[in-house]
């Protein structure tokens, strides 16, 4: 299932071009898998990512490979991310470490355990920190009745934003994890794979955007977070691997009303 959904698809460790071995440690010359060249000088942005699952292992072996500077934590501790530190390149830190000096944050854990992460967690972050939130709402099979969501009508990133107390751009929360490797192309290209992108912030939207590209997918504007239900589990959008047009007109068909699958 796309996002954090449990039981979500596994990665495959090395899903490289032949040729074109995953780096190691991180050095100046990393590959860009959307246009075939490699990138030359100093990492270009610092990005913290907390937890290690399938997206966030995922856009750690990505983002590492493009040339960013990746610390990731994850709620057991950095010695559990030795194997994935050894393979991207990225640093295995503590959670409360993830945000220090980053410019970018990717907050990508069950939803559930979002209340249980550590006060100031984004201390020492970078002027301007824009946190991305790829999380999804399962009440019945993995987070259990949240009151804000269900009873105040709170978006699911809306509700992220209250714990966290940061504001938050809204992605990946339908993409599989495994397209993350498999499906980048270069800009352009016809059969490039569209991601809906929610936020209230523009210029954190157009940053996070601007990212998105550079993995290798093209993006719509999906609105600001109260809007976000647009793309939340079991919406049109939900999981679709489709272009720009397509994913314009499944955001356009959303119905607000939370399916009964989804509500606790």
């Amino acid at each position: 299932m796309p996002g954090g959904r449990p039981k979500n698809v596994p990665h495959r460790n090395s899903r490289w071009p032949p040729g074109v071995v995953a780096p190691r440690r991180f050095h100046a010359y990393a590959w860009n898998p959307t246009d075939g060249h490699r990138r030359t000088g100093r990492p270009d942005m610092k990005i913290g990512i907390i937890g290690a699952g399938n997206i966030g292992g995922n856009l750690t072996r990505r983002l590492t490979a493009l040339g960013h500077e990746v610390s990731v934590a994850n709620s057991r501790g950095p010695h559990t991310l030795t194997e994935l530190a050894a393979e991207t390149g990225a640093t295995p830190v503590a959670v409360t470490e993830a945000a220090r000096g980053a410019e970018v944050v990717v907050v990508t854990i069950p939803l559930h355990a979002v209340p249980g992460l550590p006060a100031g967690v984004l201390d020492g972050a970078a002027d301007g920190l824009v946190v991305i939130d790829t999380n999804n709402y399962y009440p019945q099979q993995r987070d259990g009745r949240i009151a804000g969501i269900e009873d105040e009508g709170l978006t699911e990133s809306r509700w992220v934003e209250r714990q966290i107390g940061h504001p938050v751009v809204k992605a990946f929360n339908g993409t599989y994890a495994q397209d993350i490797l498999d499906r980048p192309l270069p800009a352009g290209d016809p059969a490039r794979t569209a991601l809906p992108v929610a936020g209230d912030d523009e210029a954190a939207k157009a940053k996070i955007r601007a990212l998105i590209d550079e993995l290798g997918f093209d993006t719509v504007d999906a609105g600001g977070i109260d809007d976000s239900w647009r793309q939340q589990p079991d919406t049109p959008v939900y999981g679709l691997r489709a272009g720009v047009d397509e994913v314009t007109k499944a955001l356009a068909e959303a119905d607000p009303e939370r399916p009964a699958a989804f509500r606790g």
